[in-house]
C-alpha cells in the first residue's frame, strides 16, 4: 500500500470516528481535542530540528519544539514533541501523518 492511500484510509478512518453519536468517546480527538502538543516518533536520528519544523509547519506554525537527545552524546532520539498555535492544526497533522514514515534516505540540507 502506497503512502497517498495510507493517508486516504486514516483520513477516512477519522472522519468514521468523528461521525459516531458520541464523539466524545474516540480516543485522541476527545483526550487531546484542547492540545496543540503532538508527540513524533520513529524519526530518522540525522533529523534536525529545523528539518522538523519544514516538515510539519506546512498544517500550521510551531511555537515551540523539544528533539529530544541523548545526554551524554547530544544526538537525537528519534523523537519530538511539537507545540502548534493552533490546536486545529494538531488535528491537521496526525490526520494525515498518522503512520507515515519520514525520509528514510536522508540527505542534509534545508528541508532537505
Amino acid at each position: 500500500m502506497n503512502a497517498l492511500t495510507k493517508v486516504k484510509l486514516i483520513h477516512e478512518l477519522n472522519e468514521q470516528e468523528m461521525e459516531l453519536e458520541d464523539a466524545e468517546k474516540v480516543p485522541w480527538h476527545a483526550e487531546y481535542k484542547e492540545s496543540p502538543w503532538i508527540f513524533v516518533g520513529g524519526l530518522p536520528y540525522e533529523l534536525t530540528e529545523g528539518d522538523i519544523i519544514c516538515v510539519f509547519s506546512q498544517y500550521g506554525e510551531i511555537v515551540n519544539i523539544n528533539l529530544v537527545q541523548d545526554r551524554e552524546t547530544g544526538k537525537s532520539k528519534g523523537f519530538c514533541f511539537l507545540c502548534y498555535r493552533d490546536q486545529r492544526s494538531t488535528i491537521l497533522t496526525v490526520e494525515n501523518f498518522n503512520g507515515i514514515k519520514i525520509r528514510e534516505n536522508y540527505s542534509s540540507g534545508p528541508c532537505g
